[in-house]
């Protein structure tokens, strides 16, 4: 896949130039001095030669074979040549010229007009308003970048053309190599999903990473992210983290799923490494280059200084990475070996003294230690420090006797440093400026693992009462309605499979009176309307009501409170419940995201949701695994799975209450938001209780 514009036989450059300060100039003269050995073609008309090459007036003058062409033409001359690509047999176009979706609407019809006419002619359409693209490994570099990368394993694709200038110039003096360099533009037609799948099985890459700012199609994403990642590393950077992105919603999910959440559970699911800052970025990358995957999380730490041994025993933790306990053989060749003011337990400190004979004998026996999956090995300036020497004798360990896991290395410090650093970078050995990033990206390695070794399970189809809640679902929609009233949410959750209190809706006092003896006491009173969502801020709740005389005042005290908040609300009347105080109270949620679909949240519950915020969310489609992930994600799982003694609340219960609302979203997608708050957890085995339901649909189309 898209072996036109990483291997083309030709390339037509169209809009070349002689002048090297320009684009078509610039482009030109990469693909000359780069060294790509197929035909390139300059095509201006007002030239019969640029640099030293015959120059066409047009593409259908160019002999063949020419697979891409490199568009560098006004905007409004791109389509004309998209169409003589097409008729040339051109199997795709990098369009670098600006002036299209993003100078605003004109430039947007224009750009579906270039990719219509692509689709329609077998042509494919990388950009517009991109830098290019580079293979290292076929010396092509199509792009206006002012350098040629190192040729490594790393594939880079990023939405910003600006970034990968930057990028390119950082990494020739960081040593980084890549394979691929994508600039993906306005991702008109070739988008990031295309360029995993280009990726997948391409033996000059080991790990890709990228910058995006948006996915086009969140659930295709999903879905080959997640085939991906299974053989080789993905890490990106997904910018844009704020509000901006996220849209009013009434539902408690609603408010808390904003794009971003959608994003970081997609990542999750599928296997992606998200990074936060390029730093980040390009320190996971280096690490899965140059390294092997650990087996699991155990580190030991190596280090001639205390306090670096100290701040990397912190970021371990912090990256739930463990610092182990050696076995018995390697504590006896540590004690034989260093001085007995060294520490032989992990982490190993070797010494302010220390030459490279101490860093070896200890990165010898800690590489044999089989409870040991990889190291951390720091190293400060003092007086006797042999920077050269132990970063020598570091690479040939970790090619050695270390073969098979991971060695990650922190040289602090500068001039005193930078021989042992240099050859750290010349031995393929990732270094890091402090001991956080080192262990950050040890952390990733594992995660990496941990993706390898997960089995994902399958999607259960459930058993439920569909032609119920459809009967309810459909006459909402009738009526022009997209908020279910809270009792027939409740009936939708029930015929689903949720137990739900016992009650009815009434519109008197009497009524009240009849069903709370019904039901027995205490009972719960709830106001009914359409207009009023979160019943609390009106005095639309009433807790434990004793007696009949309790429900008669409550009901009249409700309807008067209510009517005088919220005037203009219609009252259907209110809802009488058994009330029930066992178990926890916890959240189950949806919102649907405009990218990735239906977005499912799980947290504590009750009205200290939005407070707290202790949630956690995945993108449907999912499975009881990501959901048992999900409940154990947040910081309050203690208090389900039995802190100190308590018995576990029922997680089963709400593992199955999860799939039981995303085969509703499967079954009705018109549901765009759904609450379940609270649902009590009873004890394990005894199930759980949906108190309240709250569901949305979406609005009803024009016309």
């Amino acid at each position: 896949m898209l072996e036109a514009f990483f291997n083309p036989r030709g390339v037509a450059v169209v809009g070349a130039s002689r002048d090297r300060t320009k684009v078509g100039g610039s482009i030109l003269a990469n693909l000359i001095e780069g060294g790509f050995s197929g035909g390139i073609y300059p095509v201006n008309p007002s030239a019969q030669e640029i640099m030293g090459r015959k120059s066409y007036a047009d593409v259908m003058s160019v002999p063949d074979p020419v697979d891409m062409a490199v568009v560098v033409v006004k905007a409004g001359l791109v389509p004309q040549v998209i169409d003589d690509c097409a008729r040339k047999k051109i199997s795709g176009a990098v369009v670098i010229s600006a002036g299209f979706k993003e100078a605003g609407p004109d430039g947007y019809r224009l750009e579906k007009e270039i990719v219509k006419m692509g689709m329609e002619k077998g042509l494919r359409v990388w950009g517009p308003n991109c830098l290019g693209l580079i293979n290292t490994f076929t010396k092509l570099n199509a792009s206006f970048a002012h350098v040629m990368p190192l040729q490594g394993n790393i594939a880079f694709l990023s939405q910003s053309g600006a970034l990968c200038t930057a990028i390119l110039d950082w990494s020739i003096t960081e040593g980084i190599g890549f394979s691929k360099f994508a600039s993906l533009g306005n991702k008109s037609d070739i988008d990031e999903v295309d360029l995993l799948e280009a990726l997948e099985n391409d033996e000059d890459t080991k790990v890709i990473a990228g910058y995006l700012e948006s996915i086009n199609d969140g659930q295709k994403f999903l879905k080959v992210a997640a085939r991906v990642t299974r053989k080789k590393p993905v890490v990106l950077i997904k910018a844009g983290r704020s509000a901006a992105g996220a849209k009013a919603a009434s539902s408690h999910t609603g408010s808390l799923a904003g794009a971003d959440s959608a994003y970081s559970a997609a990542f999750k699911q599928s296997g992606v490494i998200r990074a936060e800052a390029l730093e980040e970025l390009f320190d996971y990358a280096m690490a899965f280059a140059r390294q092997p995957l650990p087996q699991g999380r155990n580190v030991a730490v190596l280090t001639n200084a205390g306090g670096p041994g100290i701040m990397a025993t912190d970021a371990c933790q912090a990256n739930a990475l463990n610092l182990p306990t050696f076995n018995e053989a390697t504590l006896q060749k540590l004690k034989a070996g260093l001085p007995p003011t060294a520490n032989i337990y992990n982490p190993v400190d070797v010494i302010g003294d220390a030459l490279v004979d101490r860093y070896e004998l200890a990165l010898d026996a800690l590489l044999s230690d089989s409870f040991v999956d990889g190291l951390i090995v720091l190293l400060t300036p003092q007086a006797m420090t042999q920077a050269k020497e132990t970063a020598e004798a570091i690479a040939r360990l970790s090619k050695g006797k270390g073969a098979g896991k991971p060695v990650l290395a922190s040289f602090m410090g500068g001039e005193k440093v930078a021989p042992g650093i240099k050859i750290l970078k010349e031995k393929k050995v990732p270094n890091y400026l402090s001991p956080e990033r080192a262990a950050g990206s040890f952390a990733a390695l594992a995660r990496q693992t941990e993706r390898l070794k997960r089995t994902e399970g399958n999607i259960p189809v459930l058993n439920v009462g569909k032609a119920k809640a459809g009967e309810i679902i459909n006459r909402v929609m009738k009526e022009s309605r997209v908020n279910l009233l809270s009792w027939e949410s409740r009936e939708v959750v029930s015929s689903y499979g949720f137990k739900v209190p016992a009650g009815k809706l009434v519109t008197d006092a009497e009524s009240a009176v009849s069903v709370a003896r019904e039901t027995g006491f205490p009972v719960v009173m709830k106001i009914v309307s359409p207009e009023i969502l979160h019943k609390t801020e009106v005095g639309g709740v009433r807790l434990k009501l004793m007696s009949d005389q309790e429900v008669r005042d409550a009901f009249e005290l409700m309807m008067y409170r209510v009517g005088k908040r919220v005037p203009n609300a219609h009252i259907n009347g209110v809802t009488v419940e058994a009330m029930t105080s066992a178990g926890r109270e916890v959240i189950l949620g949806m919102s649907k995201d405009p990218q990735f679909g239906h977005v499912f949240m799980f947290g504590l519950g009750g009205i200290y949701v939005e407070v707290l915020k202790d949630v956690s969310f995945r993108v449907s489609p999912f499975t009881e695994q990501d959901c048992k992930e999900m409940v154990q994600e947040i910081r309050a799982y203690p208090l389900l799975s039995g802190v100190r003694g308590q018995t576990p609340a029922d997680i089963p219960g709400i593992i199955d209450g999860l799939m039981r609302l995303q085969q509703l979203c499967f079954d009705f997608p018109q549901i765009v938001e759904l609450d379940i708050n609270p649902l009590m957890v009873n004890e394990m085995g005894q199930g759980t209780l949906a108190v309240d339901a709250r569901i949305t649909l979406e609005k009803p189309r024009e016309g």
